[in-house]
């Protein structure tokens, strides 16, 4: 009982974070539901069935099953790496957007207003056609 408590608080609060608008809390979000799977698939495990992950050599029915154990490392290393990429997304994406600051970007074009001449009229003279 208290696991799937424990894993519903950490599902409610990674949907919170989901739902907020900066990069970090979503990804914050994303390790908040990690260890949810993670305890849920260590509790379909049958820990109430089974005693400590080394039981008596004499009973194997009381060791723990070893296959939820390798699937919650597995995912630990998933979701590890996975976080690592989008913590790099997040910084390398935070810094070539010039809107998150709210600036205007540096445009260097020059305008039809800036020049009076309009584009087009450019490539023609410079290709000598004339209108």
């Amino acid at each position: 009982m208290t696991v799937a408590l424990t894993a519903g608080i950490l599902v409610a609060g990674a949907v919170y974070l989901f739902l907020q608008r900066e990069m970090l809390r979503v990804i914050l979000g994303f390790i908040l539901l990690g260890n949810a799977a993670n305890l849920v698939l260590l509790a379909a495990g049958g820990t109430a069935r089974r005693g400590e992950p080394f039981g008596t050599p004499a009973d194997p029915s009381t060791i723990a099953d070893p296959l939820p154990q390798a699937f919650v490392l597995t995912a630990i290393v998933i979701a590890f790496s996975l976080t690592i990429f989008m913590l790099v997304l997040a910084v390398t994406g935070d810094n070539d957007d010039d809107t998150s600051d709210g600036t205007e970007p540096e445009d260097d074009d020059e305008t039809v207003e800036d020049v009076g001449v309009h584009p087009d009229e450019v490539l023609a003279a410079e290709r000598g056609i004339t209108s």
